[in-house]
């Protein structure tokens, strides 16, 4: 897809990766807004829809069958995606605040974060229960209890699930489906649902009501009704009637509840602290923020939490968002007053309830099943948008008036000046200095002659006696829609360097580009990115002296660092000993995989593991190496694993086996390569295997690839002495790195032999 040309005029943030959202991210990248710059922050990548959440906790899906992939879906939106927690709204100067990332400023938002189970006053509850929601967290409680009932299908079983709603009903139903299947005759398995209620499911009919319930009593499953929880203990449910169950787990299912957050910000709210909104979707006391899904309630149209209810306002949620970024009129929604309502029964059968109507049917099922795939379907066949169509035909017509005075010749988008006509204005920048100073804890150190804080022509840095220093420099542009994440993964790269060579980074000029915006916008981006370098830098005590900055087409960042070294402890590549052992830090595969990513090929989950990994330091994998008597390193980076063993090889006068079965593999590079899929500098690096001794047997090999993958944040490649090398990968596990392995071992050099041999101790 072609990035975005288009100066930055608005921000639309969207919190949350509810339904509404999801469907609105998608019209949005079918349909986009230019000028408008798209954020999206969720504390998950992967969403599940709730229409087959029950079938999953049943067995019926997997989960990427039930799951929204966000940051595949931001990918083709071409958003900005920030995974992070929303933890609150500062609306005097319209920023949401976040728990991992700096304030993230928005002219439109959006919430859609859905709600969790009030959880109300009840003792034990929050220790001891498992909450129906947020479903990552109850997904991954839910998957480790099914790994104890598949290793002990002898343990008796009791689980409890409070709350008689449709939730708690089908819940039970599922996971009376789901044990089954792993528990033995002869073992005690017990489900006890509670409600405080005379009935199970108010809100429905009364055949639906009684007929679940005599579902549930044929099943075995002990219904507790007008029954009050009153403790939850780590083995026992109390109620306010004196009952004591035995439950194993409990399960919390209860009524909807907002986070407080949400009211705190100064939002107006229902009694229960949801979001009111006009018919419009927006905030009746804030027009420029909307809402909706649970966190919402419609205040001249309520209606229950439910999800169908979600799916209906994304399309409106759209309109109405794309209708106020250009300053237009927007059109009211108002949801049905009937929904059906189709109940999963963990059977292959579902129930329909309609008003007054209910029935069960095989059928059913197949009906339901039919729309949810139907509906997950749009997601996952994302349409490929063609070079140039992104905005195709839009002028300045399509910006609200409030940016009018943006200079825009001809009602189109101006032409930018090169040279020094394309650097950032110093009052943007002297702005986010200040911002960043207040901010963030800016190292300061006493060799630092001029730096940041007395500006003049160049840094002046100060190097003591007898020591060496070390200089790299490193730019690229980001690989990731979030600049303070891509901030801190190119600053690791660049570092990495230093590390790689023993030495202590002591200062760091900036070189950035942002892309094209109003002054706010640019500050913004600026902002963000410098936040996740300097968090980067002060981990590794190393000041920011300086830089230079530039307008131009899409985000790029990188750093020139120095270091310092003594010279006994300076490492070089050149240092491998026959018998010494080679050591990789990290698993490979970020090459590839955003190259998936690019290509909307790869699962959001590959990502997150990938960003992990480059969000790694060296600096510390570093000094464990040379406590245990590495001679020779380097960082693996843009050749590939081959490519800089080479250079160490060649430059040490060995010879190495390299066993391609011990290399570390991130998640998902394996199914990547599969497709085909590699990184365009994969072509150059394979120019490395003419030095594989046994290279037209193992160019077959499915990894194979692998070997000339570009990395950016890589891990070290290091040479140990044999002895040593097992005490220091465990230290190196739990130092963190816990793909850390050992790949292969020196030789020395045999005539007409080439210097690689690969080898797989697997076969």
């Amino acid at each position: 897809m072609q990035q975005a040309t288009y100066p930055i005029v608005k921000d639309l943030v969207l919190v949350g990766g509810g339904h509404s959202h999801a469907i609105a991210l998608r019209m949005l990248g079918m349909k986009p807004l230019p000028g408008v710059r798209l954020t999206l922050i969720s504390d998950t990548s992967h969403t599940p829809y709730s229409g087959m959440l029950p079938g999953h906790v049943a067995g019926f899906y997997d989960f990427d069958q039930c799951h929204i992939d966000l940051r595949r879906l931001a990918k083709f939106t071409q958003a900005q995606f920030y995974i992070d927690h929303a933890i609150g709204l500062d609306l005097e100067n319209n920023q949401v605040l976040c728990a991992n990332h700096p304030p993230v400023s928005f002219d439109i938002l959006s919430i859609d974060i859905g709600s969790t189970p009030a959880q109300e006053s009840v003792p034990g509850v929050r220790e001891y229960a498992i909450p129906a929601k947020p479903v990552p967290q109850f997904l991954q409680k839910w998957n480790q209890l099914l790994e104890q009932f598949a290793q002990h299908p002898q343990q008796p079983i009791s689980l409890g699930i409070v709350g008689g709603g449709a939730g708690g009903v089908e819940l039970a139903l599922t996971m009376h489906r789901r044990i089954n299947q792993f528990i033995i005759h002869n073992s005690t398995f017990n489900i006890h649902l509670f409600h405080r209620g005379a009935e199970l499911m108010p809100g429905h009919n009364p055949w639906v009501r009684q007929h679940l319930q005599k579902l549930l009593t044929q099943r075995g499953i002990q219904v507790h009704l007008e029954e009050t929880v009153s403790e939850v203990l780590p083995d026992k449910i109390r109620c306010e009637s004196g009952l004591a169950v035995d439950c194993n787990h409990t399960f919390w299912v209860t009524q909807a509840s907002a986070p407080n957050w949400i009211s705190a910000s100064g939002l107006q709210t229902d009694s229960k602290g949801f979001v009111l909104v006009k018919d419009t979707l927006q905030s009746l006391s804030h027009p420029h923020i909307f809402a909706t899904g649970d966190i919402a309630t419609m205040k001249n149209h309520p209606r229950p939490k439910a999800g169908v209810f979600a799916v209906r306002q994304g399309k409106p949620l759209f309109e109405n968002l794309r209708a106020s970024a250009q300053g237009k009129p927007l059109k009211p929604y108002k949801p049905q007053k009937l929904y059906l309502s189709l109940i999963g029964t963990g059977d292959g059968k579902a129930i329909a309830s309609w008003g007054s109507f209910g029935y069960q049917s095989r059928l059913l099922w197949r009906w339901k099943d039919h729309i949810d795939r139907k509906f997950m379907r749009q997601f996952k066949d994302l349409p490929e948008m063609e070079q140039g169509s992104r905005g195709a035909g839009e002028t300045r017509e399509n910006y609200p008036n409030s940016h009018s005075q943006f200079p825009i010749p001809n009602s189109q988008f101006p032409m930018y000046c090169a040279g020094c006509g394309s650097k950032v204005g110093s009052t943007t920048l002297e702005r986010v200095l200040q911002r960043l100073r207040v901010d963030h804890h800016l190292i300061e150190r006493d060799d630092i002659l001029v730096g940041l804080g007395t500006p003049d022509d160049a840094a002046v840095v100060q190097v003591p006696a007898g020591q060496l220093m070390v200089h790299t420099v490193d730019y690229f542009r980001s690989l990731i829609n979030d600049p303070f994440i891509f901030g801190q993964i190119a600053t690791n790269h660049c570092l990495s360097d230093i590390f790689a060579m023993g030495a202590t980074p002591q200062s760091a000029l900036a070189v950035v580009t942002v892309p094209h915006g109003t002054a706010e916008k640019v500050e913004e981006t600026l902002y963000q990115l410098l936040s996740g370098a300097i968090k980067v830098l002060s981990q590794a005590q190393t000041s920011l002296v300086g830089g230079h900055t530039t307008e131009g087409a899409e985000l790029a960042f990188g750093l020139s660092c120095n270091g310092l070294v003594a010279p006994h402890q300076l490492l070089r590549k050149g240092g491998i000993k026959p018998g010494q052992v080679l050591i990789l830090t990290k698993a490979l595969g970020t090459g590839i995989l955003f190259a998936a990513d690019m290509r909307l090929q790869a699962r959001g989950r590959w990502i997150d593991g990938a960003v992990e990994s480059m969000l790694l330091s060296n600096q510390d994998t570093a000094r464990v190496l040379i406590e245990y008597g590495a001679t020779a390193c380097t960082d693996v980076t843009g050749f590939g694993l081959l490519g800089h063993l080479l250079e160490m090889v060649q430059g040490s006068g060995v010879a190495v086996e390299l066993d391609l079965d011990a290399v570390p593999v991130l998640e998902g590079v394996r199914e990547v390569l599969e497709l085909g899929i590699v990184s365009s500098l994969q072509p150059q690096n394979l120019q490395a295997s003419q030095w594989i001794d046994n290279f037209s047997e193992m160019c077959i090999h499915p990894l194979y690839p692998l070997l000339f993958d570009p990395q950016t944040a890589g891990g070290l490649l290091v040479a140990i002495p044999a002895d040593q090398a097992a005490e220091c990968q465990r230290s190196l596990v739990a130092l963190g790195c816990r793909d850390s392995q050992i790949i292969g071992r020196a030789i020395p050099v045999v005539e007409r032999v080439k210097p690689v041999t690969v080898i797989v101790s697997h076969s």
